[in-house]
Formats: C-alpha cells, structure tokens, sequence
C-alpha cells in the first residue's frame, strides 16, 4: 500500500507545481523580459521485485527557463545596431530640415545679397542701391548665424545626451552586478536550481544595456554574467561594475568624452571603442555628421568673405579711398591639449581659402619632426625644422606659421568651425562701397591711329604701392612699331617695347591691352580714377563672384558649394532612414522568433491548467484508492 500511496502523493506534488507554475507564467504574461517557465520531471527509481522493476511515482527536478541563447545573442545585436542607426537618423534629419529648408535655409539669403550687388553694378552712384546691398549683406550674415546657433544648439544637446547616456549606463551596469550576487546566492541556496525570475530580470537589464551601446555577454560557470561595451572594455564582472564618466574632452573643450574610472584615475577611452546603441549613434552623429555640416558651413562663410574681400580691395570707393574689408572674418580655432605645457603655443592661418577642407587637424611634435594631421583620412605632412612665417607648415590652405611647443604635445585646429559664427559686415557707410576701379584709361584726343585702350583691370593682391600712378604710353614717331612707358612706378621698362595687338601690358599692379593699329606719336594714359562715382566696374567683377568657382579647390561658386553640403547630408539621411526601418524590422522579426519560443501563449497555458487539474484529481484518487485498499486489509485482519 505503501508505494501506491508514495506514487499518489508524488503525483501530486508534480501537478501542484506544474499548476503553480502555469498560474506564474499567466501571471507573468505581460512582465517585460519575463521567460515562459516550465517544470522538469523525471520518474522516482522504480521498485525491483520478482515481477520486475514497478514504478514508484515522479519527482520534480527543477523548474527551466524555456530559452534559447542564439536568438537571445542574436537579439541583443540587431536592438543595439538598431538602436545607433535610429539614433543618428533622428539627430541628421534635423539637419537636413534645416540646411534644406526653402525659407530658412542660405540659398535665398545669398541670392539676395547678390541680388543687391548687381543693383549697385547697374546704379553704383545711387545710395538706396548700396544700402539695399549693405541690407542684403547684413541678412546674411544673420542667416550664416542662425544656422550656426542651430548647429551648435545640436552640439550642446549631444554633450547632454552623452552625460545622460553614461548615467544610464552606470544605473545598469550597478543593477546588473548586484543581480550576479543575488542569483549567486539564491542558486547556492537553492542547490543549484536555477534563479528563474532574477535571470530574467538580469536579461532585462542587459537588454536596455545594449540599446544605449554595443553589449557582449560572456556567461561564467556560476551562472554569473560578465559583460562587455564597446569594443571589449569589461563593465560588468561577477559582483563588480566599473563606473564610467561624462569628462570634458582634453583635446576639445567644446566637447563631451566618456573616461572609465579606475581607483582614484579615470582612463579616457577612445570614441572609436564605443559604438552600437543610442550612444554610439550620437558620437558617429556628432563626428561623422554634425562636424561636416559646421565646418561646411564655415568653410562657405570665409571663402565667400574672403574672396568677395579681396575683390574689394581692388575698388575705389565715392570717397576715393581703395576698398577696405567688406566682411570681418575669423582665424582658426585651437585648442591646446590638457596634458600641455601653458607655455606652449602656436599660430594658424587660413593661407588659402579654395583649399579649405571640412575636417579638423592635428599639430604635433614627437622631438624630432612637427607634423600636421588632416584627421578625418589621417594623411599629414612634417617638417624637421619648427615653422615659421617665412617657411609654414602648409596643409589644405591651413598654415602653421610658429610654435613653441615640447616633445609629445599636441594641439587640435578647426579651421573653419567659428566662421559662420563669426562673420560680420565691416562696412556700414554706403560711400565705402568700392564699386569702380581705382584707375581709368584714355586716349589723347590727337591720336590719329584706330587703336583703342582697354580700361583696364587690377592684378590680384597684394596691391602694387605705385597703382594710382599716371603712366604715359607714347608710339614712337615715326612709328616703327615700338613704343615708350614713362611715369612713375617700380619696374617700369625701358623705352623701345614693341607693340603687339592685344597683348598685356602690365605696370604698377594693372594689366590693359591696346587693339588696333596706332599711329605715329599716339598717345594713351593709365591714370587715378578719380569722380569715379559712376564707374561700375569693380561692382561687375564683385557681382560676377556669385557664380565663379572659388571654393572645393575651384570646382563650386558659393551656392554650389552649399547644394553639395545639403545633397551631402540629405544623402546621409536617407541612407540612414532606410537602414534604420530595415534594423527595426530585424529587431521585429528576431523578437517574434525569440518570442515563439519563450513567450508565453495564454490560450496553451489555460490548456495546462485543464491538464495539470485533471493530474491533480487522477493523483489524488489514487491516494483515495490507496486508502480504500488499507482499510479493506485492515478489516480482513
């Protein structure tokens, strides 16, 4: 009677915990990161006797996760992927609505400052034109600062995200070690049986890990999990967490970096070593995307200040004067590294603004060379000798011109990072608006020859001291096809030139050419132009600057250089959102995998509960029976 009855109540036992455990998983069904459960039982060793082995009822031997660690692994994968390329994608599009917008964007700001210009070319003695072109030219000036003020507005919310990022992770990475003890200790207790509940919610916290950053879980043989971020840097191991840490970067200010701590140091660790997830997404944002987009935009507002200065120079204003800058521009940006001496220093200039790039640069000096390093393709240039005004350290149109630095020092340059931030218009008196060329040519009314004079045009800067100058051209008489420069100037030739059609002749910083044939004693005169408020001609080349190509080494005017940038980050975002919903369709998919197998299905566990009640009866009637039987044997006694 004995065994019946031992089979009976181990029958029950079995069924009460597989009840139990149906009723835990129904409980559970919507509890984030909860695994479906179920119970493992195998049969008690059965009785030997003459008639064979007869069974003893069933234990339970443990309560299991139902749970597949591939689809788990492969999950964590596609959520952090999914989480970096959504990130990036949600930062870049806000770029891409603010460069691309019709309204707010620099497209319609250039156009009418250039629109202004033209104005003063077709009345260059009207004042309301040359306001309306000092007008244009402060409203876009304005529109290079609001789109910078955005940019940065950007950079400083991504110093916030990273700070905030990092606090997360240090919140999980904390929670997660103290799990590694507590299921430890509940395993241990247990003898062994697995800690069902505390490794689901172990899971859990790895899964909101790896959608802030790339995660690696290694399992350890106590059932501990150590993990992994980035590119290997341990955060978790066994019971401890590392703590890491949002620091001012030591090469940019400007900027937010993360550093682990260790003891009483912090290590600051690479940005290429943290990637995947949220936070990985901001730092490709903040280097692949936001940083293009400012230099860009900067790079855009000193080529066209530059150039359009330079052409300005080469104007004579209503006062007379040569023309000033139109536009204040800035230098570039350094930084001088943390670990750096304070003496340490160096000069750098924009030397030529065509070949401006949109990446940062390094200087450095290792004892023996300097070098300057482009940083977004690491190519550089070096030089044994420290750089001097007379002999630079030139690399993309940026020049190092000095510096007083030790061995192992650094500093980082931006050269164009300030520009739309700091360009402004330097002029505000109409009359200092150089619309006409400071110089004028004639013909002496007695030539009797049909040669004509250009009017002549300004050599590029710098100006020749001697410019306004009167020369005189005077052909010989009788004419022998030579002719004699006087006046007063450096260089000017000997007498006795020989004239040839159309070719330059070039003094004192101006070029004109003469057509036609002269005559004997023809004379021609390149003189100051002075009551030149009618002259139009510098404002015709200013004007013209609007469609040269004099940025991206000569190969885009101004506006074409802006289209690029915006194709460029408009490109960017589309690719991303594409492979954002094609990663967030993964992650759908994987879940739906992972889910089918370790979801639970309410409509099978209320099956179970019908099942495991009906085992729970049969148990408890043989019990009934087994009891039934005793009696009978005791009342035959």
């Amino acid at each position: 009677m004995g065994n019946i009855l031992n089979a009976g109540i181990s029958g029950l036992h079995a069924a009460r915990a597989n009840l139990q455990t149906t009723g835990h998983n129904i409980a559970n069904a919507d509890t984030p990161g909860y695994t479906r459960q179920r119970v493992i039982q195998s049969t008690t060793i059965p009785q030997s006797t003459g008639d064979g082995f007869i069974g003893r009822g069933v234990n339970v031997t443990t309560v299991q996760r139902i749970y597949d660690q591939f689809l788990t692994t492969q999950l964590l994968q596609a959520q952090t992927q999914s989480s970096q390329l959504d990130s990036h994608y949600n930062q870049i599009k806000q770029i891409d609505n603010l460069l691309a917008d019709p309204v707010s964007g620099l497209s319609p700001a250039l156009q009418d400052f250039f629109s202004g210009v033209n104005d003063v070319a077709a009345n260059p003695s009207s004042v309301p034109s040359r306001q309306a072109m000092i007008s244009g030219a402060q409203a876009l000036v304005s529109r290079f600062h609001n789109l910078d003020q955005r940019l940065t507005e950007m950079h400083q919310g991504v110093n916030a995200a990273i700070e905030s990022s990092v606090s997360e992770i240090n919140s999980l990475a904390k929670q997660i070690a103290e799990l590694n003890q507590n299921i430890l200790l509940a395993e241990g207790s247990a003898g062994g049986h697995p800690a069902n509940d505390l490794l689901d919610q172990r899971d859990e916290l790895i899964s909101q890990l790896s959608k802030l950053v790339n995660t690696n879980v290694v399992k350890q043989d106590d059932n501990t999990a150590n993990i992994f971020i980035g590119s290997g840097q341990s955060l978790v191991v066994g019971k401890q967490s590392m703590t890491l840490q949002a620091l001012t970067s030591p090469e940019n200010p400007q900027e937010i970096t993360i550093g682990l701590v260790s003891g009483n140091n912090t290590v600051f660790l690479p940005e290429t070593q943290i990637h995947g997830g949220s936070l990985g997404g901001i730092l490709d944002f903040r280097s692949d995307s936001l940083k293009t987009a400012q230099n860009s935009l900067g790079r855009i507002a000193i080529n066209l200040a530059q150039t359009f200065n330079d052409q300005h120079h080469l104007g004579l204003d209503l006062n007379g004067d040569l023309g000033t800058d139109f536009f204040s521009i800035s230098q570039p940006q350094v930084y001088s590294f943390a670990n750096n001496s304070p003496a340490s220093s160096i000069t750098a200039e924009i030397s030529d603004v065509d070949n401006l790039t949109t990446s940062d640069y390094r200087f450095s000096y290792d004892g023996a060379n300097y070098t300057l390093t482009r940083l977004s393709d690491n190519h550089s240039v070096s030089t044994a000798v420290v750089p001097t005004v007379g002999s630079p350290l030139i690399l993309d149109g940026l020049s190092i011109t000095s510096a007083t630095i030790n061995a192992n020092e650094r500093f980082l340059i931006q050269p164009t990072i300030n520009s739309a931030k700091d360009i402004s218009v330097n002029i505000t008196d109409t009359a200092k608006i150089a619309a006409a060329a400071p110089i004028r040519t004639t013909s002496t009314l007695t030539n009797t020859g049909n040669a004509t004079i250009s009017q002549g045009s300004i050599n590029p800067l710098p100006l020749d001291p001697n410019l306004q100058q009167p020369v005189t051209i005077t052909f010989h008489s009788p004419y022998d096809g030579q002719f004699d420069v006087t006046g007063t100037g450096t260089g000017l030739p000997a007498n006795n030139q020989v004239y040839t059609e159309g070719a330059d002749i070039s003094f004192n910083g101006w070029t004109v050419q003469i057509n036609g044939q002269p005559a004997a004693g023809d004379v021609f005169t390149i003189e100051p132009n002075n009551n030149g408020s009618a002259d139009n001609r510098n404002a015709l080349l200013l004007a013209n600057l609007q469609t040269q190509k004099t940025t991206i080494g000569s190969t885009a005017s101004y506006q074409e250089a802006y289209s690029q940038m915006v194709s460029l980050i408009g490109n960017k975002t589309r690719e991303l959102e594409v492979t954002s919903k094609a990663q967030a369709n993964l992650v759908t998919q994987t879940e739906h995998s992972r889910q089918a197998i370790s979801g639970v299905n309410l409509d099978e566990e209320a099956a179970n509960l019908l099942r495991y009640q009906q085992a729970f009866q049969a148990s408890s009637k043989v019990i009934e029976i087994s009891n039934t039987l005793f009696d009978s044997i005791l009342r035959i006694g």
